[in-house]
Parts: C-alpha cells; sequence; structure tokens
C-alpha cells in the first residue's frame, strides 16, 4: 500500500501563490507517476499536473506558465507551486500515485487539500 498525506493548502488572494506537498510512504517502488488532480464543487475531477519517474511533466492547459510540478526523490514527495492563482484555482486538490507491475495497474490518492482563492 502506499499512504499519501498532502499539506500547503489554504486561502489565498489572487495574483499570489501557494505552495502544495505530498509526502508518500509505502510501498512506492512500482509507483511510476505521481500526479494532482483537483476538483471544484459541482465538476468533475480533472488533471492538473503530473511528473512521471523518468521527469517528464505535463500539465492542463488553464495551468500552463503558473504552476509547476516537481519532485524530492530523497524525501519521497512531490510538489506543485502554483503562482498567480485566479479563482477558477478554488478546488480540493488531491495527490495521485500510478502505479504499474506484471501488467497490473492501480492509482492511491490522497485526502485532498482545500485550496481556496478570493477575488
Amino acid at each position: 500500500q502506499v499512504q499519501l498525506v498532502e499539506s500547503g493548502g489554504g486561502l489565498v488572494q489572487a495574483g499570489r501563490s501557494l505552495r502544495l506537498s505530498c509526502a508518500a510512504s509505502g510501498s512506492i517502488f512500482n509507483v511510476n507517476a505521481m500526479s494532482w488532480y483537483r476538483q471544484a464543487p459541482g465538476k468533475q475531477r480533472e488533471l492538473v499536473a503530473s511528473i512521471t519517474s523518468g521527469g517528464i511533466t505535463k500539465y492542463t492547459d488553464s495551468v500552463k506558465g503558473r504552476f509547476t510540478i516537481s519532485g524530492d526523490n530523497a524525501k519521497n514527495t512531490v510538489y506543485l507551486r502554483m503562482n498567480s492563482l485566479k479563482p477558477e484555482d478554488t478546488a480540493v486538490y488531491y495527490c495521485n500515485a500510478h502505479w504499474e507491475y506484471g501488467g497490473s495497474w492501480g492509482d492511491h490518492w490522497g485526502q485532498g487539500t482545500q485550496v481556496t482563492v478570493s477575488s
């Protein structure tokens, strides 16, 4: 099992920054990608950013140029730096760990951290 603990959410004004952290523990050796998702009230959960074990990153269009995903392998932690925040970034942000092994695959999720951006 993999345990994911997010932190760093909060209430900020538009234009400001936040950094989310996701600390992973447990059986992480088969994890090949870490991602941040978000879910706003009344909306479906969406992928925000991801990073593979090889360091390849991708972002949803609405956050490109504003958000940066990075990882610290020594700390088993993934970060999401969010700059120039907008009210539409308000959501619960979830950390995801995707694993693949022997033809099987699955996902682990954190409990989520609330990000609220006021105008």
